[in-house]
């Protein structure tokens, strides 16, 4: 399993920052029994500055999830929490900010290592490190308004209408 916090730890000044934030919310520790997984493009450095410190978590007990954001978290600036379903699936979203970070704490009823935000940024992972050339031109369509998944399939001509579908599906042919 790739080490998301090692590399926001042993980073750039940005990753680093990312880093202690997360070790002074102590949100690794708080919400453990959800195990919870920095994800996004912090770790594979390839965030902007609109980008979210994204933390998920595998939740079945999403009335004492909501409870257990709320007491740790409902103190932090912008904290708002918000449920929905995406596809198919009841999720809960917390977000607010801190240190000059916004985080989103994002819980669903699927392990980790199952959820789309962990197998994209794997994928993703894996791409920069085969083709290391082409972050720049990601992080460059990033900054022209195109989220993470899209500019990944721009980048390396992944075909298909779904994006976030589509990079899966390419990233399974990787092996």
């Amino acid at each position: 399993m790739f080490d998301s916090l090692e590399a926001l730890r042993t980073g750039n000044d940005v990753q680093k920052g990312v880093y202690t934030a997360i070790i002074e919310l102590d949100v690794i520790r708080k919400l453990a029994i959800y195990n919870p997984f920095v994800c996004g493009t912090f770790p594979i450095n390839i965030y902007t500055l609109q980008s979210d410190v994204d933390i998920i978590m595998e939740v079945h007990d999403f009335e004492q999830f909501k409870t257990d954001l709320i007491v740790y978290f409902g103190d932090k600036n912008q904290f708002r929490i918000k449920e929905k379903r995406i596809r198919g699936r009841k999720v809960i979203k917390a977000n607010f900010s801190f240190q000059g970070f916004a985080f989103e704490l994002f819980g669903q009823a699927q392990a980790v290592e199952e959820q789309y935000a962990y197998l994209h940024m794997v994928i993703e992972h894996r791409l920069l490190q085969q083709y290391p050339e082409k972050r720049e031109n990601i992080i460059k369509l990033k900054l022209d308004g195109i989220k993470t998944e899209p500019a990944f399939c721009i980048a390396f001509d992944i075909e298909g209408d779904h994006p976030y579908e589509d990079l899966i599906f390419y990233g399974k042919g990787l092996g």
